[in-house]
């Protein structure tokens, strides 16, 4: 009889449990959707390789499932100059570009890109950002412009010219067609240049043809990486300016959408990337001026040069006119160089 008790009482239980789970509906781990982003960046795929690609693999790679972000080259969705629209309509999420050549439609997007004389050396920029207000500046400014969210800024390389014949004097420069940003054209060709406009991976057939006479858009490092260097002779050594300002941008929908810990990381990524352009351009602008085989080097005798430089301080002062933003960003370089002055080498020499 114990027995018999025990067993049934062990069977009702198990009928029990049978009919709980008989009855009761299939509980499933709810399946997380992976957010996914189309990036679209100024560069080429070569030059890619080195100024964001690194970056955005390591970023889906920490995600864990949760985002990936597709990133595409320059105008292989849309052209350069349509960049910032086509991110405000969502038609891609995110863009890796200066404010000057994607026509961002802010007053600050002069000073992105290559603004005459503004940085003499790459950790200008992220001093002008981070210590002296820039930041802020840029925030303000974006956000006045609905459906775009500006995420960070941080340097690139100079200002070079490579050309087809060699540049010795200002005079060389009348009539050079020349490839490059729109601010620095707007500027050069108070010395005579004609700047084209011409989609990125157009350039290197347009020097062969003829069609241009040379690229001011980069320093030498970036000629040897994306096949300029192979088209043109000459290598001017001095530069409008010393680093590239470009900034990381997301359309504010699909931004919001992003979790914190996700846009922390994400943070994090373009930092990653920040800093591995500081030596990447740093060491090879060294390298490539003292052992490339490629292209001569010319420079303009530095009381010519001179002129130019003054050129450009006129050059603030009417961008400085535009606003009163304009105004505070001018007043802002000219108080940094002031102070690099000052200070002297190593921060400023020569």
């Amino acid at each position: 009889m114990s027995s018999r008790r025990t067993f049934l009482k062990q069977a009702g239980v198990g009928a029990a449990a049978a009919a709980v789970s008989i009855g009761a509906p299939a509980v499933h781990a709810a399946k997380k959707t992976t957010i996914k982003w189309r990036m679209q960046t100024y560069a080429g795929p070569a030059l890619a390789e080195y100024v964001i690609k690194p970056s955005i693999q390591a970023f889906n790679k920490a995600a864990n499932g949760e985002m990936k972000i597709e990133l595409y080259f320059s105008d292989q969705l849309v052209p350069t100059g349509e960049l910032f629209r086509a991110m405000q309509r969502g038609t891609i999420d995110a863009v890796q570009s200066d404010d000057d050549s994607m026509s961002s439609p802010v007053d600050i997007a002069v000073f992105g890109g290559y603004f005459p004389f503004a940085t003499r050396y790459s950790l200008d920029v992220p001093t002008l950002f981070h210590r002296y207000g820039l930041n802020e500046i840029w925030k303000e400014a974006y956000d006045e412009v609905e459906g775009v969210t500006w995420l960070s800024a941080g340097s690139w390389d100079p200002c070079n010219f490579a050309t087809k014949k060699p540049i010795r004097k200002l005079a060389d420069l009348k009539g050079l067609r020349v490839f490059t940003f729109p601010t620095a054209g707007k500027f050069l060709s108070r010395f005579g240049v004609v700047p084209v406009t011409l989609p990125w991976e157009d350039i290197e057939v347009a020097v062969q043809t003829g069609e241009l006479d040379g690229i001011a858009w980069s320093g030498i490092t970036e000629d040897y990486t994306v096949g300029w260097a192979d088209v043109t002779n000459y290598f001017l050594t001095n530069n409008i300016s010393g680093a590239w300002i470009g900034s990381y941008f997301a359309n504010s929908d699909a931004w919001a959408k992003v979790p914190e810990h996700l846009k922390t990381l994400f943070k994090l990524c373009m930092d990653s990337s920040h800093y591995h352009r500081q030596y990447w351009y740093w060491g090879g602008e060294a390298a490539l001026r003292t052992t490339g085989t490629k292209l001569k080097l010319t420079t303009i005798p530095d009381e010519e040069w001179k002129t130019v430089e003054q050129e450009a301080f006129k050059f603030w002062d009417e961008i400085a006119a535009i606003s009163p933003r304009t105004a505070k960003v001018v007043k802002i370089i000219k108080e940094y160089n002031a102070t690099m002055e000052k200070a002297g080498t190593p921060y400023r020499c020569g």
